[in-house]
């Protein structure tokens, strides 16, 4: 485990509740018949596009020791360019990036249907669902400027 340093609130610490609602959404995704490597690739690019260190640090462990390797995990801001990434990881990033920035235009009519030539509704559900999970916690993480050691 690695030594966190609060600058701010500790949301977790000041309602417990919170965070087993968290775990208890994440250990939901784990579950669900997504790819653990799809998991990984969207906490990690999420928490990228909202510059949330500890979650960067944290997910790219995580993938690592899930089988990720090191080139796809530096190649993966620039996905689009990158032939290291498959058709349906491509769709699930694009989905990504959009929900994330989702002020600037929404979500696609084309991202969405990219999703749709590879996975089922309910795959559609939990990836929605693991990308606001994700951007959810990167609020957190960064509002309170938690940091990891």
């Amino acid at each position: 485990m690695k030594k966190v340093i609060k600058h701010r609130l500790d949301v977790w610490a000041e309602e417990p509740r919170y965070w087993e609602f968290m775990s208890g959404m994440d250990k939901r995704l784990q579950e669900s018949t997504l790819a653990k490597n799809l998991i990984d690739l969207i906490k990690i690019r999420v928490s990228q596009i909202n510059k949330c260190a500890y979650c960067i640090d944290y997910h790219t462990e995580e993938a690592l020791q899930h089988g990720e390797t090191v080139r796809r995990i530096f190649a993966l801001p620039a996905w689009q360019e990158s032939p290291l990434f498959t058709d349906t990881e491509r769709a699930v990033l694009e989905v990504a990036e959009e929900m994330t920035l989702i002020f600037q235009h929404g979500l696609s009519d084309q991202a969405y249907e990219k999703l749709q030539a590879f996975f089922t509704k309910k795959e559609i559900a939990d990836i929605m669902i693991a990308i606001s999970h994700m951007n959810f916690l990167n609020r957190i993480g960064v509002s309170t400027k938690t940091q990891a050691l």
